[in-house]
């Protein structure tokens, strides 16, 4: 993703504080009949969101369970809302601090509201800069998404005419759908910070052009003040506000095949063998990329037949192959489209793939990011791949699902400026970050940063 950003630490321990202490007295733990109601085995701040977890035996285990037997000769396939385990969230506006940002979560609300098993949400991050992407992307994803933008200084009244702008002038589906929230570091805050009800009281000219088509990245405030991009603090925000139990935190200029979520969903209803593993496990999707004058795949199908053609390869094919590389890809590709969704093979982040950064669908139970990690110091997801691996999870590719980038073949480019910070990133990681993660979490052979 080409989104400039980072900045200083935001411990995980300031902000991803156990739910366990912070629900609200009507969320404590107390006994019916041989219900218990627990506080979710994820950190969430009851400052935007209340979440609590029906159970039947006290566990806060979130792996899918197997349907109950059913002494009847004929079985009934379970519903939903009994094979997943979760319960309904109520987010909510507030402002908060995280470490030294300020963050208005849940700033812009959907008006769509979604039960935690009846959907997944599509977790992202980006400046105001990348939202032309959130239309094509809205098309074909026809669900929740929930959206960190950095927002420092005179960039959060930029972001505000986008988000109206979308809101009014594009697709109903960015007000049903997308939930908004805005985070800047505590240096570079905002001259004016409306309340969230007066933004959308004035009009919107929607014959002019959208406030993005004039704008490039070094126009915004943060290039200006050469402010570092915080990817990892917005991929946390957006993730840790999500709504339902499924989430797919990736990057907003990927996107998904068409009908993920109902496939998926169904796959998970049919309770299939892989899902029944006792592991942890997230749901990894091939990622590609296509040529510029070219129309996304609709389909495995069509994929195919671009990858054929050399009008689609594999993401970051001529920038670095090894992070994307997935296993058994070959296969995948050759393997005959089916409908639905299952899982076609049960990878690990070990030898060849031992660098692999997989975008995949997974719960709140799954590691956050480091958030003292940037986008130009890039390695931003290593350490929460290598923290997967070392918890032996089992990453289950799915046949028949995938993302594609925003048309346009990516090559590598020499940037010496961030190759400086790169090399810094990777000094801190060696020797103040990695070893944290072996106390945290342990070792696991075959697993490396």
């Amino acid at each position: 993703m080409e989104i400039a950003g980072g900045g200083p630490f935001s411990s995980s321990a300031n902000d991803l504080v156990s739910s366990q202490s912070l629900v609200n007295p009507q969320s404590s733990v107390e006994t019916r009949g041989t219900t218990v109601i627990n506080s979710v085995h994820s950190f969430v701040d009851h400052r935007f969101v209340q979440k609590v977890s029906t159970t039947s035996d006290n566990s806060l285990d979130g792996d899918l369970v197997s349907p109950k037997s059913n002494t009847n000769v004929t079985r009934s396939k379970p519903s939903l809302q009994d094979v997943v385990k979760c319960n309904d969230v109520y987010p909510y506006f507030s402002t908060a601090q995280r470490g030294d940002y300020w963050v208005l979560y849940n700033y812009i609300l959907a008006e769509r509201k979604f039960h935690c098993w009846e959907s997944i949400t599509y977790t992202s991050h980006a400046d105001y800069t990348f939202l032309d992407n959130l239309v094509p992307l809205l098309d074909r994803w026809q669900g929740p998404i929930s959206i960190a933008l950095y927002t420092p200084g005179t960039d959060f009244d930029n972001t505000l005419k986008v988000i109206k702008y979308l809101r009014d002038c594009t697709t109903p589906l960015v007000t049903e759908l997308v939930t908004f929230h805005l985070y800047f570091p505590a240096r570079h805050v905002p001259k004016h910070i409306p309340k969230p009800s007066e933004i959308f009281k004035s009009p919107t000219n929607c014959s002019i052009l959208p406030p993005w088509s004039n704008t490039t990245a070094s126009s915004t405030y943060k290039s200006q003040k050469k402010l570092l991009y915080p990817v990892n603090v917005g991929r946390n925000i957006a993730r840790q506000t999500a709504a339902t139990h499924y989430i797919l935190a990736s990057d907003i200029e990927l996107y998904p095949s068409p009908g993920v979520i109902s496939d998926f969903l169904d796959m998970v209803q049919r309770q299939d063998p892989p899902l029944l593993h006792k592991k942890p496990k997230v749901f990894p999707l091939s990622i590609f990329e296509v040529e510029s004058n070219m129309n996304l795949p609709g389909d495995k199908t069509e994929l195919v037949a671009m990858l054929k053609n050399g009008s689609a390869i594999p993401f970051h094919k001529k920038v670095c192959a090894g992070c994307h590389n997935v296993p058994k890809s070959k296969e995948w590709m050759k393997q005959e489209v089916t409908p639905g969704l299952h899982v076609f093979h049960i990878g690990k982040r070990m030898g060849y793939f031992v660098h692999w950064e997989p975008i995949y669908i997974g719960t709140h139970q799954d590691p956050y990011y480091d958030e003292r990690l940037s986008w130009e110091g890039k390695s931003d997801k290593m350490t929460q791949g290598y923290t997967l691996c070392v918890m032996d999870y089992e990453f289950q590719i799915l046949d028949n699902a995938f993302l594609v980038h925003k048309p346009g073949i990516k090559t590598l480019k020499k940037d010496h400026a961030r190759a400086v910070l790169a090399g810094k990133t990777n000094t801190m990681i060696r020797k103040v970050i990695a070893p944290e993660l072996r106390i945290l979490y342990g070792t696991r052979k075959g697993c490396a940063i």
